[in-house]
């Protein structure tokens, strides 16, 4: 059965010495040769592969076609067109998977329909799930060294001057917001300590002024 192909291309900013054309020539040449249908083309050009979906067209109307799975194989010129982080790339590849769907990288020899792309795109995901574990350690290196140095983590306790307000505002009368905006406290802590009251805060509308 003949395959349904969407080719995507994309050119940012500073890549000023290729163009979408040409990357989508040599995606039309390799379809051609491989008896592919090319049933859609979706192009962003000037745009970086960094920037989120809501800021590059093309690729958007390509997860459109995916979710509608009017495609069997996606093709772009390289991994780079499609996005710049690796993470983002393999939850890519996981989406379109889960739909059947085939990804094919021109400069990566990456097909996925073929046993050795398959295996390709597992590897990429252990290389993911290892990014995402060293972030965390990274992260939790971080916040032990920071305590470490007694530094205090979160927000700084509420002082016993600022509670009184709060709570003559709250006695008062006031509702949640009108004493959050009094006093300079969070909704949250403002309600926390309401809840700490033994008076009634406006239970009919709790976060009315």
């Amino acid at each position: 059965m003949t395959k349904r192909v969407a080719i995507y291309g994309r050119i940012s900013t500073d890549k000023k010495a290729q163009t979408v054309e040409n990357q989508l020539r040599e995606l039309n040449e390799v379809a051609v040769r491989l008896g592919w249908t090319v049933v859609a083309v979706h192009t962003d050009e000037g745009i970086s592969g960094a920037k989120g979906r809501d800021q590059r067209p093309g690729f958007d109307n390509l997860l459109k076609g995916v979710a509608r799975k009017e495609y069997d194989m996606i093709a772009a010129w390289s991994v780079c067109r499609l996005g710049r982080s690796l993470q983002d790339l393999v939850a890519f590849l996981a989406d379109i998977q889960a739909r059947g769907i085939d990804l094919y990288l021109h400069q990566q020899a990456l097909d996925t329909s073929t046993p050795s792309g398959r295996a390709l795109y597992q590897l990429m995901g252990v290389f993911a799930e290892f990014e995402r574990a060293m972030v965390a350690a990274r992260v939790k290196a971080g916040l032990q060294r920071t305590r470490e140095k007694g530094t205090r983590l979160g927000r700084p306790p509420m002082s016993d001057e600022k509670i009184e307000q709060i709570k003559m505002a709250l006695e008062a009368g006031r509702g949640i917001r009108a004493t959050a905006r009094e006093t300079g406290a969070s909704t949250t802590s403002v309600m926390r300590i309401a809840r700490s009251l033994t008076v009634e805060v406006d239970r009919a509308d709790p976060v009315a002024a």
